[in-house]
């Protein structure tokens, strides 16, 4: 079982740990001396015991916290996971029906014999000019 030296509030300690844990080790602890750094400069000096109780205790609300953020986290993801879920579930909307105005045949008959006789026109009117 490998043997780390981990330095908690300027304090050093030998802890055993399963091997291939020793990284793992090495973060707690570093978690651990941020907060017991902490309160050795906010009080100074203090027996071991209790800076670590407190480290500890400064460490687990903190973990509360970010527990509590994780579970409204968790609660938005559901609501919308449901959401998707329902829209999803939905039919797809039906086709609508788009009505195009048809112009009547006599309609454009008309139009095209009133083309012909202004064309006529304007061929008149360019003879006469010429």
């Amino acid at each position: 079982m490998p043997q780390v030296t981990i330095s908690i509030g300027g304090r050093t300690f030998d802890v055993a740990c399963q091997a291939g844990e020793e990284p793992f080790l090495q973060s707690a602890a570093q978690m651990l001396d941020t907060e017991a750094s902490a309160l050795s400069d906010q009080i100074g000096r203090m027996p071991e015991g209790r800076m670590l109780l407190m480290a500890g205790l400064m460490l687990a609300d903190k973990t509360a916290g970010v527990e509590d953020r994780l579970r409204e986290a968790e609660g938005r993801v559901a609501e919308l996971t449901a959401r998707v879920e329902e829209l999803e579930a939905r039919p797809a909307p039906e086709a609508e029906r788009v009505e195009v105005p048809v112009v009547p045949d006599a309609v454009l008959e008309t139009l095209a014999e009133i083309a012909a006789r202004a064309e006529a026109v304007a061929d008149s009117v360019e003879e006469r000019a010429g």
